[in-house]
């Protein structure tokens, strides 16, 4: 059975998502990910280990950053490396010292791409389930790419049921009594959640996790943050354990995402190998699920008419679209505001109890 909801909060009358089914359709097959560019957003571009003293490089839409530490140990982050020539040069988006605004939070530097003055540390993303201060184990820690824009690898991640073909060796498959998906989204945010009764066991729980029934009960979320193009993702399975992912895709290029991911399995018992093996689970992951995208990619460069199928799986993929598109007109006309609060606490939301 499927269930599409929506956030009450999303009954502005500009809500995109509010058309007929016919205006809705043309919106989403009107997708060209790659063209998207949204700023005036906080872009997690390193784990905090990653920055020392040496400048480190880092770019978001070929826009440059770097990054490092200063005498006091506090991040800087600049257009220019600290010995070029045009170091301390002024751009539209640094300040007089040419300084992009940064801050450190969730184990990660973030940095702001938009108007400086308009940087507020309440649009940094709320991730409930990472230390505030940072400092998970390495082993939880890790770095991918993507050979496609970040829009698309988002698309891909906010449907949750790929998992179930794409990662079967991994997550499991698509063989279950039933399932539920809901689909919530306001202008900064849209999530899923998927509720699943008597779901084959995810082979990596079965080999690591110890899990020795044959199905769990599952509720699979999605939250993704779209100005930063970042991600939560939280899984609670019974039996088992349950999966805290943090998987922020920040768009260097147009065809290029960097992932530094962050899996906290601190939950886990540290006799259990499920709390090691998970985290390097990602790359796998990421491999397969570059193979999809990877292709797409291109594709939506061509200037040909196509029309993208879905099924009614796709809702969420496809209000993805719309409000990734309605985010970007809006600023095309100089709309930058956050109109929803993306700082907000959302343990409520993904069903985060503190485990």
């Amino acid at each position: 059975m499927l269930e599409i909801s929506d956030n009450p909060a999303t009954s502005a009358n500009d809500d995109p998502i509010t058309s007929d089914q016919r205006q809705f359709s043309a919106k989403v097959n009107a997708w060209m990910p790659h063209e998207i560019m949204l700023t005036d957003a906080w872009f997690p571009l390193a784990h905090s280990f990653a920055v020392d003293k040496k400048p480190v490089r880092r770019a978001v839409y070929s826009q440059p950053f770097y990054l490092w530490r200063g005498s006091d140990g506090q991040v800087i982050a600049a257009e220019n490396h600290p010995n070029d020539a045009l170091a301390g040069a002024k751009s539209e988006y640094t300040d007089d010292s040419g300084h992009y605004p940064v801050l450190e939070k969730y184990g990660y530097v973030w940095s702001w791409l938009g108007k400086p003055e308009n940087a507020a540390p309440e649009h940094v993303p709320s991730i409930p389930y990472l230390p505030e201060d940072g400092g998970l184990p390495l082993h939880m820690l890790g770095t991918v790419r993507f050979d496609c824009c970040a829009p698309l690898s988002l698309e891909n991640l906010i449907d949750l049921t790929h998992a179930d073909f794409i990662h079967a060796d991994v997550v499991g498959d698509e063989k279950m009594d039933s399932e539920t998906v809901e689909v919530f989204h306001d202008s900064e945010t849209i999530t899923m959640v998927r509720t699943c009764v008597n779901k084959s066991v995810a082979p990596i729980m079965k080999i690591f996790g110890g899990v020795r029934a044959d199905v769990q009960q599952v509720r699979q979320v999605i939250r993704i943050y779209l100005r930063s193009h970042a991600a939560i993702a939280y899984g609670r399975f019974s039996p088992g354990d349950n999966v805290q992912l943090f998987h922020p895709c920040v768009p260097e290029t147009r065809d290029r995402t960097r992932l530094d991911y962050a899996m906290n399995t601190s939950n886990v018992k540290k006799t259990n190998l499920f709390r090691y093996m998970m985290p390097k689970a990602s790359y796998k992951v990421s491999r397969q699920d570059s193979s999809m995208t990877s292709p797409q990619s291109p594709r939506y460069m061509r200037p040909e008419k196509r029309k993208d199928l879905h099924s009614p799986l796709d809702e969420a993929g496809q209000k993805y679209r719309v409000l990734m598109m309605a985010l970007a007109e809006r600023q095309a006309r100089g709309d930058f505001a956050y109109r929803d609060n993306v700082s907000l606490d959302c343990s409520d939301i993904i069903g985060y109890d503190g485990t």
